[in-house]
């Protein structure tokens, strides 16, 4: 259906109250008679997006039907479970029931449309006939029931909007590339408009309802389009490229974006570069506004991870310490790769954080191999040895290694996100690094208490990430990525000969008791937990190198192979990219409406 299609299709709400009462579920066993009552008092308003609808301890004034948008239930407490109204559902129920103030606040995520069923006709209707109070207790007994079932919320994301930084930015490019790769994952569609004051809640709701994903294209001006798209959006994404000056959005830091951050929405940077990524760029920019998500945009192997990261459809990848038997997280990324399971994030700690690096810094299985084996095998990376004063080694060696593989590449120069954590000897916390130089954070988060000397970043002192959290599955969860996959070589480290330890394996292992006590909990938090057997690999084992990608190699093939769970991305094909139809009709009908 084209754009006009759609536009004569979408009319304000002006369906008569009577039909939306009996379009309400709940409703549903209510007489004509009762509904008729309800009719003649309903009062329909509308509410725009990150407006209160009501506010915890307020009157009940009635009960709401909510016709087109969409709203949030905040509780009371924090912390407290949050809930979201679709069309067609009630709210205020229990304040209205139990004849109470509100215990919770509700506001608007979409301009919404709404009907208020005020408390008088509820209580006229009540007096004649039991079945509304029924229907209404079923509804909150319903609504208690679903909040004492305890799941971990999967928020996802299906609103988009992209904010150019200026008329140099070719958003109907952007648009189009995101389109695509949305559609890979659902059903989404393109809009743009520059006839904001036309479009009601219906509208956008509307469009929202009849897709999986929808891409609005935003002005590059504080436009009321751009203001209304961002009032329904789920992620507002600023495009810039890369290599401008940078320069500040028109809507930001106005209301426009604060009010989008305030009920929910998130803000990421897109930079878009050409052929390569400009080095230092993003530094660049995440220097000039808040600190935000970033996202490298090249070719279209980075709008569909970028697709499946806005839309919380990503794989996040986490990997443990552990010494040589880190090798075995080689083997399974190579099987992950094989299988065509994309790996959008990348963390790790301590060894963990090491390999993880390399995939985020796009080597291939052989040049990870051939680097690491030069690096740890052909080589003792913890034999340049001192005297103990604050550590067995001097770390030189280490830092070294890190410089030489990983040169002066910044973490925010990585276009697959990455992180990697230490910890702070001076507040007992784990540090995240996610900015700055990834030699030198790599250099903190193996930087074994003992083994080796610590790292010092501004007023911490840092040492190996391994010694809190060996395996932080946690810190990529608060990334949201999607699902995520734990590959831990952790389990079992301690060795069956215990008697002929020597100090270097004594304090290796002293440095990851905490680290594996917490690990039993972080495995419970990964979607996908993958544990290759390495009880005959010991953490200083590094000459078993090879044994230890090949047992993770099978290890992770064969879990790979059972898994109904992981997502399989087929590899595209290279072709030599030109503007689709959709991208040409898109800027000609963006030139046609901007401006004179």
């Amino acid at each position: 259906m084209s754009p006009e299609e759609q536009l004569s299709n979408l009319t304000p709400e002006t369906r008569p109250v009577i039909d939306c009462l009996r379009g309400c579920a709940d409703l549903a066993d209510l007489d004509a008679a009762t509904l008729g009552v309800l009719e003649q008092s309903a009062v329909r308003f509308s509410l725009p997006a990150g407006h209160l609808l009501f506010e915890a301890g307020s009157a009940a004034e009635g009960v709401y039907l909510l016709l087109s948008g969409r709203l949030r239930v905040r509780t009371l407490w924090n912390g407290g479970p949050e809930a979201e109204i679709a069309a067609g559902e009630l709210v205020g129920e229990a304040g209205w029931l139990l004849r109470e103030s509100h215990g919770n606040s509700v506001e608007a995520l979409r301009d919404s449309e709404l009907l208020l069923l005020p408390s008088a006709a509820l209580l006229r209707v009540t007096a004649a006939s039991g079945d509304l109070h029924a229907a209404i207790a079923r509804l909150c007994a319903r609504r208690l029931q679903r909040s004492n079932q305890p799941v971990r919320a999967r928020e996802r994301a299906r609103v988009f909007v992209i904010v150019p930084n200026t008329n140099e930015v070719d958003v109907a490019d952007v648009a189009t590339r995101l389109t695509a790769a949305l559609t890979k994952i659902g059903s989404t569609d393109l809009m743009w408009d520059a006839r904001a004051t036309t479009h009601t809640a219906a509208w956008f709701h509307a469009i929202e309802e009849a897709n999986d994903f929808v891409v609005y294209v935003a002005d590059a001006t504080e436009s009321g389009w751009t203001r209304q798209c961002c009032r329904q959006a789920d992620v507002i994404l600023l495009a810039a490229r890369a290599a401008s000056p940078c320069t500040p959005w028109p809507p930001w830091p106005h209301s426009i974006v604060s009010a989008a951050t305030t009920r929910g929405a998130r803000i990421e940077l897109a930079l878009l570069h050409d052929g390569t990524v400009t080095t230092g760029a993003a530094a660049r920019w995440l220097a000039a506004i808040p600190r935000m998500q970033h996202h490298h945009l090249v070719d279209d192997g980075d709008y569909a991870r970028v697709a499946r990261l806005l839309s919380r459809r990503g794989v996040g990848l986490v990997l443990s310490g552990g010494g040589a038997r880190g090798f075995a997280h080689l083997g399974v990324i190579r099987a992950l790769r094989e299988a065509g399971v994309p790996i959008d994030f990348v963390g790790g700690s301590s060894i963990g954080s090491i390999i993880a690096a390399g995939v985020a810094m796009g080597w291939s299985d052989d040049e990870m191999r051939m680097r690491y084996h030069r690096g740890f095998v052909e080589t003792n990376p913890v034999n340049d040895y001192t005297v103990p004063v604050i550590a067995l080694t001097r770390g030189r060696k280490v830092k070294r290694l890190l410089e030489r593989e990983y040169g002066a590449t910044l973490i925010e120069d990585l276009r697959r996100p990455f992180f990697c954590i230490s910890t702070d000897l001076k507040s007992g916390q784990i540090f995240e690094h996610n900015q700055g130089s990834v030699a030198h954070a790599l250099r903190a988060s193996v930087a074994i208490p003992g083994v080796m000397p610590p790292v010092s970043h501004g007023d911490m002192v840092l040492v190996d990430g391994a010694t809190i959290n060996n395996f932080p599955v946690d810190v990529m969860q608060r990334h949201a990525p999607g699902m995520v996959i734990g590959s831990d070589v952790s389990a079992d480290l301690f060795p069956g000969n215990h008697r002929r330890l020597h100090i270097f394996q004594i304090l290796m292992y002293a440095g990851l008791v905490n680290g594996a006590a917490n690990a039993a909990a972080q495995r419970k938090l990964a979607d996908v937990l993958l544990k290759p057997p390495l009880k005959n690999i010991d953490l200083l084992h590094w000459r078993a190198f090879d044994r230890a990608i090949e047992a993770g190699y099978c290890y992770a093939s064969r879990m790979i192979r059972e898994s109904t769970e992981l997502p399989r991305v087929a590899a595209a094909p290279a072709v030599k990219r030109g503007p689709s139809s959709l991208e040409m009709e898109l800027k000609r009908r963006m030139a046609a409406t901007s401006p004179i």
